[in-house]
């Protein structure tokens, strides 16, 4: 098995704080200026598994990295460098306690409601008629509230959004607009690779100036759901699984072996041959989504490679 990052502790010059979310670690700097570490933590229904996944933090760091610089004339974004494989380095910003989650297909918890009989998701209508992964007739924008230390994410309507004061309608209405259009825009990525993008979130924060700006990770297995173009009308028509890519399979795998994050319940144990496939299916998807051959980072010691590579960076700019 390789080395994985699961857990950091750096003390970079002019640290101020650190926040430790399911998958990021984010260290504050003066300057109004954010360290971001991908780790390799692997999380599902909210729930960090306890095993890292090698590569994958350089994998979601790469991907969205890349995505971020595709969609930068769209809307302005965080980010300033990567100086290392995991870590991306940029401007602190005041993050909307919201998630923006656009749909242009019906699958995943979109699709669990559906089952279940729900015909609204977020105050949105979804038509009748629909089965499992079958497009919408336009994306649907079906927010979700940010939980705070691993609760689970809430869905939320715009309009409980607006009323409760967690955005005001004027910055609401901009976060629609780049959502949809930072969805076209993927839509767009996606079909070069001979992909289609079915669903993804993306978060926002404000700057000090008061400026929207694009945060976190946009496009990666992470945050979004891919299907392969290739024989999707085919497996619609025989009411066959979608062959897709994001981290759905492990959601099904745990779902296989009884979790579902549900209280009470125990996450089965992963071994280290399972952790492997995680690992290729996750080079998979980067190679898939990018274009690109993935090229492996050292992780003989990934910690000192971190500290090196963030410490130079920051001496110098």
């Amino acid at each position: 098995m390789s080395n994985t990052i699961t857990k950091t502790n750096f003390n970079f010059p002019g640290q101020q704080s650190v926040y430790k979310g399911k998958v990021r670690d984010v260290y504050s700097l003066e300057n109004d200026r954010l360290v971001m570490i991908a780790s390799d933590r692997l999380s599902a229904f909210d729930v960090v598994m306890p095993k890292g996944i090698p590569y994958k933090g350089q994998i979601l760091n790469q991907i969205a990295t890349k995505m971020m610089e595709k969609t930068s004339d769209i809307v302005p974004n965080w980010l300033e460098a990567t100086p290392d494989p995991n870590v991306a380095i940029g401007k602190k910003c005041e993050p909307f306690k919201v998630e923006m989650v656009i749909r242009g297909y019906m699958s995943g918890h979109a699709a669990r409601e559906y089952k279940a009989g729900k015909r609204e998701l977020c105050g949105v209508a979804m038509p009748e008629g629909l089965k499992e992964n079958d497009k919408f007739p336009e994306p649907i924008i079906t927010p979700a509230t940010k939980a705070e230390h691993g609760d689970h994410d809430e869905d939320i309507s715009k309009e409980n959004i607006i009323k409760r004061g967690i955005v005001s309608e004027e910055d609401y209405v901009q976060l629609e607009q780049y959502t949809r259009e930072l969805f076209e825009r993927g839509t767009e990525i996606a079909a070069k690779q001979d992909l289609i993008l079915v669903d993804t979130k993306y978060e926002f924060g404000k700057t000090p100036g008061g400026k929207i700006v694009l945060i976190d990770e946009i496009h990666t297995p992470d945050s979004s759901r891919y299907f392969y173009k290739k024989g999707y009308e085919e497996r619609q028509k025989n009411k066959e699984a979608q062959k897709q890519l994001s981290k759905e399979f492990v959601r099904q795998w745990l779902i296989s072996n009884g979790f579902q994050g549900l209280e009470g319940q125990q996450v089965p144990e992963m071994s280290d041959d399972y952790i492997e496939s995680v690992s290729e299916r996750y080079i998979e998807l980067y190679e898939n989504i990018t274009g690109e051959k993935f090229v492996k980072a050292d992780v003989s010691n990934i910690e000192d490679r971190i500290r090196t590579n963030v410490e130079s960076y920051l001496k110098d700019h």
